[in-house]
């Protein structure tokens, strides 16, 4: 584990380096450590779904109390609340407008799990008004928006820790190490799965009206003011965003950035890539869904490369995994197939060990509280170097998934058959297309007729993190790494 945690602080430095030429050095002064016997004074925001969790990680842990809980929708606020008295023996407040929050100087943490095109910004205007903040995955909504909140990090001296959490779970730390210390050789290659069976979210038919509970307002934010072109009842205009381009990154930015954040920490990339290329399309029923539900990327590293498949329809695990990662070296292989854990494979094929394994349950182990626990003792210890998962690693995962839609968004409408081209010289692209087209089919999908895209093989500059001019999608391109944000929310400039 030493020899992890050295790799990390190394991998680090070169990031923070990279934060403070471009603007982000710090220019707060460092509030002074909390030891264990103080209190720190937590606020949730955002509480129907993640939200909760939070809520099981802070409320009469480690010195933790929550005295705020916050959502815009006031009616989902009720399991929180009861969730905070049981655990704390008082009910927290609750506050419908994140804003009232800021200038708040009880407040010493925020911990935040709204949709995805609010993480960013709140974790900055927070980290302003002088909080510490743990937000959810993805880090960002586009990749500017991740480099700014990386930049606020270092700008305001705050701790801000990002919610993939199987960067704690003591299974995964030894699973990356041995990818990581030279025990299958050298690795140059990881896939990423990530398939979930989602289902159609229907046509809602038109615009909808949002629940007579929410600030509607608010909830959009810094995304346009659009009334919900989704199906309302039964709560999915809480959920069914990730599958909207204003607000959601798709399932490659939802699930996915779990599997990807892995990929990239085994092979201990601490850059944007050199090129990115996807293709895939949103395909076996016709909804209001725009993001797509079946994506096959490529991520060029130099010698390094990562491998992402993401599928939305039902479907057989690839060599046994349905989420999650696999590492090819030379002398070997390991397999993540969950959050908590991985097996080591020998170049026969033979298993070596198990990390995470709890033999006794005959299952691998692990909790969201060791993500939470890392983040308070960095809380604490006023150190940024113990967070598991500081801001810039939390941006340059979910800039990764941000990279491969800007690919898809660009692409060219054509069958996925079509794709061969883009992914020829990549042995296991190829393979896994081969096996989405007969996934596609086993879902009653033809993919040499059903429509989808086929995005360019675009080149990055990774120091700059924008895309190299000359290409005849770079101005495009670069647009897509930011968005437009509504008056009153734009995203401030560091």
């Amino acid at each position: 584990m030493d020899f992890l945690s050295r790799r990390e602080f190394l991998n680090r430095a070169a990031i923070l380096s990279a934060a403070a030429a471009a603007g982000g050095t710090a220019t707060a002064a460092p509030p002074p450590s909390k030891p264990d016997g103080d209190k720190l004074r937590v606020a949730v925001v955002g509480v129907r779904s993640r939200g909760m969790s939070h809520v099981s990680g802070f409320a009469g842990k480690n010195g933790c109390e929550i005295t705020t809980v916050c959502d815009c929708d006031e009616a989902v606020v009720g399991p929180a609340m009861k969730g905070v008295e049981k655990a704390q023996g008082s009910a927290p407040r609750f506050v419908k407008d994140f804003r009232k929050l800021l200038d708040d100087k009880t407040i010493d943490i925020v911990s935040i799990a709204t949709p995805n095109h609010w993480h960013a910004l709140m974790a900055v205007w927070a980290m302003q008004g002088g909080k510490d903040v743990y937000v959810e995955k993805p880090a960002s909504h586009n990749v500017r928006e991740g480099a700014v909140l990386v930049a606020a990090a270092r700008k305001y001296n705050r701790i801000c820790q990002v919610g993939t959490q199987s960067r704690s779970n003591p299974g995964m730390r030894d699973a990356i190490a041995a990818v990581r210390g030279g025990k299958i050789g050298t690795v140059n290659l990881a896939v990423g799965v990530c398939y979930r069976d989602r289902p159609s979210i229907g046509q809602a038919g038109g615009p909808q009206e949002p629940p007579p509970t929410m600030d509607y307002d608010l909830w959009c934010g810094p995304a346009p003011l659009k009334p919900p072109h989704r199906k309302t009842k039964n709560g999915t205009v809480h959920y069914d965003w990730h599958w909207t381009w204003d607000y959601g990154n798709g399932d490659l930015g939802n699930q996915g950035v779990h599997e990807m954040d892995k990929a990239r920490w085994g092979l201990g990339l601490d850059r944007l890539p050199d090129a990115v290329v996807s293709a895939g399309g949103r395909w076996g029923y016709e909804d209001d869904g725009e993001t797509a539900n079946t994506q096959l990327s490529v991520f060029e590293f130099g010698k390094a490369r990562v491998v992402f498949d993401v599928r939305g329809l039902k479907t057989p695990a690839y060599k046994g995994v349905g989420v999650g990662n696999i590492f090819a070296g030379t002398d070997g292989m390991v397999v993540c197939p969950n959050y908590n854990g991985g097996i080591l494979y020998d170049k026969a094929g033979q298993e070596v060990a198990r990390f995470g394994w709890d033999e006794k349950a005959k299952m691998f182990v692990g909790s969201d509280q060791h993500h939470f626990d890392n983040f308070v003792k960095a809380v604490r210890g006023r150190k940024a170097e113990d967070l598991n998962c500081d801001a810039a690693e939390g941006h340059l995962s979910a800039a990764l998934c941000h990279l491969a839609n800007v690919s898809y968004r660009l692409g060219r409408e054509a069958p996925l058959d079509e794709a061969t081209t883009v992914f020829a010289g990549e042995p296991e692209a190829a393979d896994l297309l081969a096996l989405e087209k007969v996934y596609l089919r086993n879902n009653g999908v033809d993919s040499s007729t059903a429509v989808g895209r086929v995005g360019p093989k675009l080149l990055l500059d990774p120091k700059a993190e924008r895309f190299r001019p000359g290409q005849p999608q770079t101005a495009a391109a670069d647009a897509l790494l930011t968005r437009e944000y509504r008056k009153g929310y734009e995203l401030p400039k560091l």
